[in-house]
């Protein structure tokens, strides 16, 4: 093995250059990849500027079907195998009462009730060629569909 002509014969070179500090390699990397990730996770408001009714959907799938009433909404979605639904309050704010079901014909409900300030839900049932009915409320106003997605 050859050995590079400006190396001495006991090893390698050393340079007065002292090794880069670690804390500068954090300063380089670290910090600006932590920035772009809290950008990500910061909710943002809409375009209206405010908290409105729109929620991150909970439910995998595509959206079926929204039924609006006074008080709420009952928003339907759809996979090729199951089909999920939420409550979601007009106006977010304190706890009451909100419920919502989801049930395949055929098959037992799926029913989520209780005290929310937002959203109800989300409740999932195995929907594979079945229609399926939901109810959703919010305050003691609500939507009942008929079967659906058929």
């Amino acid at each position: 093995m050859d050995r590079p002509t400006d190396m001495p014969a006991d090893g390698p070179m050393h340079t007065t250059r002292a090794p880069r500090p670690r804390r500068r390699l954090i300063a380089r990397v670290l910090v600006p990849f932590l920035a772009a990730l809290a950008l990500l996770l910061t909710p943002w408001p809409g375009p209206g500027g405010g908290a409105t009714a729109e929620a991150v959907s909970v439910c995998t799938g595509r959206p079926a079907k929204t039924y609006r009433f006074a008080t709420g909404e009952l928003r339907l979605y759809r996979t090729r195998h199951y089909a999920c639904a939420v409550t979601v309050a007009k106006r977010p704010g304190a706890p009451r009462p909100m419920n919502v079901s989801l049930q395949p014909r055929g098959g037992r409900a799926a029913v989520k009730a209780g005290r929310f300030g937002r959203q109800t839900g989300p409740v999932t049932v195995h929907a594979l060629n079945r229609c399926v009915r939901a109810y959703g409320s919010v305050a003691g106003q609500g939507r009942s569909t008929g079967w659906i997605l058929c």
